[in-house]
C-alpha cells in the first residue's frame, strides 16, 4: 500500500486520493478540497509512521542504556554514531531532500505538460523528464557513496581522532566506526528514494524508513551483544540501512523505475531527437548539479552535534551519553512538529515550479503556525516533566539514578533551542524550493554554527554539557531569526512581523504551560503517573493561557481539528 498523492498530470483539485480508489470528480467551488483531503491523509499516515518511529527509537536507546549504560563503551559507539547522523542529515532529511524533492517536483511539472502536448507512448517515455533525471543522477550518485564509503573505513582511525581528540582509548570507537560508514551508501541511497516518492505524493514507504532502521539495531543489540558487546549495535545501525533501502524499494519501482533513457539508438534522427530532448530538460539537471549551497547548509547545520562531541570528548566519562539521551529525547517534540511540513513539501515546490507565489506563501505560513504551535506545547513538556521523563525511559540496568539527574538537566537546557530547530526545519524548505539554490541558508545555518562553536568552547569549560547544550540552543536560535527575516525578502513575501508575534504568543503559553510542569511534577512520587498526568497538564494549560492572550493558532485550534475530522470521513 503507498499513499499517493494527485496524479502529477491532473489539474488541481482533481487528483486521485490517497491509497488509490475513485477519482474525484471536478473541483467546483470546492476545488482545493480533494488536495486538502490527501494532505490531511499523507500528514496522518505520516505522523504515525513518525511516532512510531520514534518510540523504537526509544526503544533503541532505552536498550542501549541498558546493556552499556552511559561509559566507555556507549561513548565510543556514540563516536562511531557520528558517522550515521551526519549521513542521515546530509542524505535523507537536508541535503538529499531539498535538493531532490524539487528535481523531481520539477520534472514532474514537465511531464505533465509533455502529455499535454500530445505526444505518443513512445515519445513520452523516451523523453520522460522523470527517467531522464533519475538516469543522470543514480548511477552516478552510486559510484560516489560507494567510494566514500569506502574511504571512512579505512580512515576511521582518522575519523575517531578528528571526532573525539581527547579519548583515552579509541580502538572500540575505530571498529564501530568501521561498520557505520557502511550507512553512507544505504542512508544516501534510501534518501534518493525518498525524496522521488514523496515527490510522487507517496509517503508511506518514506515515512516508514525509521521503523525499519531502528527495529534492525534493536535486533542486532539483543541478538549479538553478549558476544560482541557494543559493536553489536554499530552492527545493527549498518543493518538497519539496508531495511531502510529494502522498504522503500518496492514503491520506488512502482512509481518512478529503473529505465535509462537513450540506451539504443536507431540513427542519426533518433540521437538529435534524444539530444534535444535532453537539451530541453537541462534545467532539471543543472538543478541538481547546483548542489554546493545546500550541502554546505546540511553539513553546518549536523555540524553542531560534531561540535557537541568535541567539546565533550574531554569531559568526564558519559558527557557523551548524557549529551546524546538527552538530544534524543528532546527532539522528539521537533520531529514530530515537521511532519507536516515534510509532507507539504512536493506542494510548496510545485507550487514554486508553477509560479503560484501565493499559494505557497498562504502554505508556508500555515505550516510554521502549526509546526510551532506543535514543538512549543512538547518544549513544555520535556523541559516541565525532564527527571520524570528520563526516569521511566532509561533509569534501568546500567543507567543509574545519577545518569538520571545529570541528563534531565542537560535535557531542560536542550529544550530551549527547540524552537530554533523546528522553525530552521520549516523555513530551509521554501529557500531550496526554487530552481536555483540560494546561499542564504548555508550562511545563516554558518552563522549560527559560529556562534555554537565561540560559546561553546567559552561554555564547556565553566558549565560542562550544560554549556554545551546553552551553545547549541544559542546557535540554532541565531539560525532560525536570519532564516525567518530573510525568506520574506528573498523567496516568499510571508509577513515577517505577524509571524514573529505569533511565536512570541505561543512562546508565553509555553512558558506558562512548561512552569505548571516543573512545580506540579515532583509532587507526585510514581515518575510515571507524573509523566502521565503531565500529558494532560501541560495541553491544558497551554490552551488556557494561549486563550487568555489571544494566540491566534490556539483560539483556531479547535475550528482547525473539526475540519480535519471532517476530511478523514470525507477520506474514507
Amino acid at each position: 500500500m503507498c499513499v499517493a498523492g494527485p496524479a502529477e498530470d491532473a489539474p488541481e483539485g482533481a487528483g486521485r486520493p490517497p491509497g488509490g480508489g475513485e477519482q474525484p470528480g471536478p473541483a467546483g467551488p470546492q476545488g482545493a478540497a480533494p488536495l486538502g483531503r490527501f494532505l490531511a491523509k499523507a500528514a496522518a499516515v505520516t505522523a504515525g509512521l513518525t511516532a512510531a518511529g520514534a518510540v523504537f527509537g526509544l526503544v533503541r536507546d532505552q536498550t542501549i542504556a541498558h546493556l552499556f549504560g552511559a561509559g566507555h563503551d556507549s561513548d565510543a559507539f556514540l563516536i562511531a554514531w557520528t558517522v550515521p547522523e551526519m549521513a542521515s542529515t546530509l542524505l535523507i532529511e537536508d541535503a538529499m531532500a531539498l535538493l531532490m524533492v524539487p528535481a523531481f517536483s520539477h520534472a514532474l511539472t514537465r511531464r505533465s505538460a509533455a502529455r499535454a502536448a500530445g505526444l505518443s507512448r513512445r515519445e513520452a517515455r523516451e523523453r520522460d523528464p522523470v527517467r531522464l533525471l533519475v538516469g543522470a543522477t543514480l548511477p552516478r550518485l552510486l559510484v560516489f557513496l560507494a567510494a566514500v564509503a569506502a574511504l571512512l573505513v579505512v580512515a576511521a582511525p582518522l575519523v575517531v581522532g578528528v571526532l573525539a581528540p581527547g579519548l583515552p582509548d579509541p580502538r572500540l570507537a575505530v571498529q564501530c566506526t568501521r561498520l557505520t560508514a557502511l550507512t553512507v551508501l544505504t542512508f544516501g541511497v534510501a534518501g534518493y528514494f525518498s525524496a522521488a516518492l514523496r515527490a510522487h505524493r507517496s509517503f508511506l514507504p518514506p515515512a516508514a524508513i525509521y521503523v525499519s532502521y531502528n527495529i534492525g539495531i534493536i535486533g542486532t543489540m539483543v541478538a549479538l551483544h553478549q558476544l560482541w558487546g557494543v559493536r553489536a549495535a554499530a552492527l545493527g545501525v549498518a543493518c538497519g540501512g539496508l531495511l531502510m533501502v529494502l522498504v522503500q524499494l518496492p514503491a520506488f519501482i512502482r512509481n518512478v523505475g529503473f529505465g535509462l533513457p537513450g540506451r539504443r539508438r536507431a540513427g542519426r534522427d533518433r540521437r538529435d531527437r534524444d539530444r534535444r530532448a535532453r537539451d530541453r530538460d537541462r534545467p532539471t539537471l543543472i538543478a541538481f548539479g547546483m548542489i554546493a549551497p545546500v550541502i554546505l547548509f546540511a553539513v553546518f547545520r549536523q555540524s553542531q552535534v560534531l561540535v557537541e562531541r568535541f567539546l565533550a570528548a574531554s569531559l568526564p566519562s558519559g558527557a557523551i551519553s548524557h549529551l546524546n539521551y538527552a538530544q534524543k529525547v528532546a527532539q522528539m517534540p521537533m520531529v514530530l512538529s515537521l511532519m507536516i511540513c515534510t509532507v507539504t513539501f512536493p506542494v510548496v515546490a510545485q507550487a514554486m515550479a508553477g509560479g503560484e507565489r501565493e499559494k505557497a506563501r498562504r502554505r508556508v505560513e500555515q505550516d510554521l503556525a502549526l509546526a510551532s504551535l506543535a514543538v512549543l506545547m512538547g518544549t513544555a513538556l520535556v523541559i516541565g516533566y525532564a527527571p520524570q521523563i528520563i526516569q521511566v525511559l532509561f533509569e534501568r540496568g546500567a543507567f543509574t539514578r545519577e545518569d538520571t539527574l545529570a541528563t534531565a538537566a542537560v535535557m531542560r537546557v536542550y529544550g530551549l533551542g527547540l524552537l530554533g530547530h523546528c522553525l530552521v526545519g520549516a523555513l530551509s524548505r521554501p529557500f531550496f524550493s526554487a530552481a536555483r539554490p540560494t546561499w542564504f541558508p548555508a550562511l545563516a545555518m554558518g552563522a549560527g554554527l559560529l556562534v555554537n562553536i565561540v560559546a561553546g568552547a567559552f561554555a564547556a569549560g565553566w558549565w560542562g554539557t550544560y554549556g554545551i547544550a546553552a551553545a547549541n540552543a544559542a546557535g540554532i536560535s541565531t539560525t532560525a531569526a536570519l532564516l525567518l527575516t530573510g525568506l520574506g525578502s528573498r523567496i516568499i513575501a510571508i509577513q515577517v512581523r505577524r509571524v514573529a508575534i505569533s511565536l512570541g504568543r505561543l512562546s508565553v503559553a509555553a512558558a506558562a504551560a512548561c512552569a505548571t510542569g516543573w512545580l506540579a511534577g515532583p509532587m507526585i512520587p510514581d515518575p510515571l503517573l507524573s509523566a502521565a498526568l503531565g500529558c494532560l497538564l501541560i495541553p491544558a494549560m497551554f490552551a488556557a493561557t494561549g486563550m487568555a492572550i489571544r494566540a491566534l493558532e490556539v483560539t483556531a485550534l479547535p475550528a482547525q481539528i473539526l475540519q480535519l475530522t471532517s476530511r478523514f470521513r470525507h477520506v474514507r
